[in-house]
């Protein structure tokens, strides 16, 4: 199937774009395959279809040009087909507030759009709601690994949330490919320690595991060769905000495979992720201008003292 094809299912299966309604791709440049295919496939289905275009941002998280965040405002569909991610932004937040429907494609690729895009979306809406319904019903939850992963974190009271490809709803936002179940953890309740061994949002697959200690909520150190070094100065640039362990999530889409890709990788099915940073737009209450996430591969996740996912292998299928 072309990449046109694609998007037009996803333009219709997941955003249910009408022909009334204005559709905006927003784009850094470094995806025009991708973005075109939207374009084109949008401008046959909306009344408007625009592409802008602007310089790539330095970091996930930070704002885009704030003549792009006014347009986003303004649209009914967005699609952000970026090399950073503005899922974490205020103009993201700002058009969702203003009812405009976003699905967010940071560091996507065309090959990534082909696999991952095409997957069965009944199948993983049912898989990817029954670990919503845990996350939100639990107290506690624990992550474990073979790399060295033991984390504990506070649920309670934190509303469990559903990324996939559902982004009908006005102000509904989420990424594509989709494919996971997140949840904001309590600020300050997580303890211990988190091992990246898959890949790290903005640096790649990791050639050695990262390790960050974890403590009252905050990264307090992290260790492991250049991408260790490069996540800490990343973090902290944005203060003790920056360092907040932000979202727990849980893999879901079939099709994804792990593949030095953060966007795929952290929806790999048996793959589940750490992010540090901002949680503002999804039930926390940091706001930190950085949304880092790392993947942890074959982990163990008990809820409430439930083991739910053993070893890599969705005990809940």
């Amino acid at each position: 199937m072309e990449l046109k094809e694609i998007a037009r299912r996803a333009l219709m299966e997941c955003m249910m774009l009408q022909n009334n309604e204005t559709a905006l791709v927003v784009t850094d440049g470094t995806v025009p395959e991708v973005a075109s295919a939207f374009w084109q496939a949008a401008r046959e289905l909306a009344r408007e279809a625009i592409c802008m275009e602007f310089q790539p941002r330095s970091r996930h998280g930070e704002e885009p040009p704030a003549a792009v965040a006014a347009a986003m405002a303004a649209a009914d569909v967005l699609l952000l087909p970026t090399s950073r991610s503005l899922s974490h932004t205020r103009a993201r937040r700002k058009a969702c507030e203003t009812g405009a429907r976003v699905a967010s494609m940071p560091m996507i690729t065309a090959e990534m759009m082909a696999r991952a895009l095409a997957v069965d979306y009944e199948a993983m809406r049912s898989l990817t709601k029954k670990y919503v319904e845990v996350l939100t019903a639990a107290e506690v939850a624990r992550v474990t690994s073979p790399g060295g992963t033991d984390i504990t974190m506070e649920l309670k009271g934190r509303i469990g949330l559903m990324d996939a490809g559902e982004l009908q709803q006005r102000g509904a936002s989420g990424n594509l490919p989709a494919g996971e179940a997140y949840i904001a953890p309590l600020e300050g309740s997580a303890q211990g320690v988190v091992v990246l061994d898959g890949s790290l949002a903005g640096w790649g697959r990791l050639e050695e595991p990262v390790i960050i200690g974890v403590e009252e909520g905050l990264a307090v150190r992290v260790e492991g060769g250049e991408a260790a070094k490069w996540l800490w100065e990343s973090l902290k640039k944005c203060g003790e905000a920056g360092t907040t362990l932000a979202e727990l999530g849980i893999g879901t889409n079939e099709r994804a495979i792990v593949s030095g890709n953060i966007l795929e990788d952290e929806k790999a099915v048996g793959t589940v992720h750490i992010a540090f940073g901002d949680n503002k737009g999804f039930g926390g209450i940091v706001e930190a201008g950085i949304h880092l996430d790392g993947l942890i591969l074959n982990p163990t996740v008990e809820v409430n003292g439930q083991v739910v996912i053993k070893e890599g292998r969705l005990l809940l299928r």
